[in-house]
């Protein structure tokens, strides 16, 4: 089983940044795909950024803008979030998708608001 922890939401103003953190606990590996969602008020669940086997995937609005990473142990990805812009206000999720079998793992969100 495994259980993911988020932290590093909050208030920032428009070119701002964050950078949000998420911890997973029980059996991870390198295996494993972790990855940021996020979900703004009446809209669907979309992908930020994903990073699997060292290859990081990134959606089209926060290129340029949003790093993902993962520390060496595996177990905590980061997204530092700079250049923030009021449509990137959302609840933030952490994903862990493992593969065999298939799968997804979830945070229980941290809140982003961009505003001034």
């Amino acid at each position: 089983q495994v259980q993911l922890v988020e932290s590093g939401g909050g208030l920032v103003q428009p070119g701002g940044s964050l950078r949000l953190s998420c911890v997973a606990s029980g059996i991870i590996s390198s295996f494993h795909a972790m990855g940021w969602y996020r979900q703004a008020p009446g809209k669907e669940r979309e992908l930020v950024a994903r990073i699997s086997s060292g290859v990081k995937t990134y959606a089209d609005f926060v290129k340029g803008r949003f790093t993902i990473s993962r520390d060496n142990g595996w177990n905590t990805v980061y997204l530092q979030m700079n250049s923030l812009k009021p449509e990137d206000t959302a609840a933030y999720y952490c994903n862990v998708h493992q593969f065999s079998p298939a799968y997804d793992y979830w945070g229980q969100g941290t809140q982003v608001t961009v505003s001034s």
